[in-house]
């Protein structure tokens, strides 16, 4: 009996040291699939870059797209034309009231009848001074200025009206290209040339991601000593060369707290001079 017994008990702890052999290797297991940094910051937090900006545009008429002259991970600066629709009709209606804006012909000729007006007014009051024109063609003259003034106003007010509505359609026939509101990477095109998009069509996507900003979930504790302005460390994965510490600035410190975790969401400002790719897990530690 002595014998059986610590056969049985020497046989149950080679299977407890099995089962905890097979258990610590799919812990390690589990936990080398996750991108941890090979730098890792002492007390570091886990999170996740993401560009600081990432806009996407839409028409705000519909049309048919003429012409998309870059292409997806173009690099683009601010204001350089992503998109245009057809805009031939516009354009032409645009250099009618261009033209219709620059016409001052109505306005001089105006200004001359008033002129003119002005002067046979003169000559009636002279001669009605020595009796040789009557009151009332001396009255039929005043009123006559007073008619040829209020074309005038006439004449530059349509004048005015002209180069609003030129203004206008220039307007709108900007609003048929979309222009790049950033420095940044043309991320997604979402349109072909040919095709007819509306309002609610999302066109295509730019984003920046130079520098990256990183939206830290600080506990509360640690979170109410962080100020903007201030510095972090943030510990990129990979192996080698790919490995990286950045330092960052504070650009933001949220003003309400998760009361769930406890935590704290500050928002870090990274620069990326070697291009690493937005939605990246990182490290980091204040």
């Amino acid at each position: 009996m002595p014998m059986r017994k610590a056969c049985s008990v020497a046989l149950l702890s080679l299977l407890v040291a099995a089962a905890v052999g097979d258990w610590g290797l799919g812990t390690r297991a589990s936990q080398s699939s996750l991108p941890i940094p090979t730098a890792v910051p002492p007390g570091g937090i886990r999170a996740i870059t993401r560009p600081s900006a990432d806009i996407t545009q839409s028409f705000v008429q519909p049309g048919r797209i003429a012409h998309v002259p870059v292409k997806e991970g173009d690099a683009v600066r601010a204001g350089q034309v992503l998109v245009r629709m057809d805009d031939v009709a516009e354009q032409i209606l645009l250099a009618q009231l261009e033209a219709q804006k620059e016409d001052l012909i109505q306005v001089r000729a105006s200004e001359a009848s008033l002129a003119q007006k002005k002067v046979d007014l003169a000559k009636l009051e002279k001669a009605a001074a020595s009796n040789a024109a009557t009151a009332l063609e001396v009255e039929h003259a005043r009123l006559n200025v007073t008619i040829a003034e209020l074309a005038l106003e006439l004449a530059r007010f349509e004048h005015e009206q002209a180069g609003r509505k030129y203004q206008e359609h220039k307007t709108r026939v900007e609003h048929m290209e979309l222009k790049s509101p950033i420095d940044g990477r043309v991320e997604k095109i979402e349109v072909e040339v040919g095709e007819c998009v509306n309002t609610t069509t999302e066109v295509i996507r730019v984003v920046q991601t130079d520098p990256l900003w990183i939206d830290v979930p600080v506990p509360l504790v640690q979170g109410l000593d962080l100020k903007i302005g201030g510095t972090a460390r943030a510990a990129f994965g990979g192996s080698g060369k790919q490995a990286r510490t950045e330092e960052g600035r504070i650009i933001f410190v949220a003003a309400v707290a998760d009361a769930a975790s406890g935590t704290l969401r500050v928002r870090l400002e990274v620069p990326n001079t070697t291009r690493r790719p937005a939605g990246e897990h990182v490290l980091v530690a204040f």
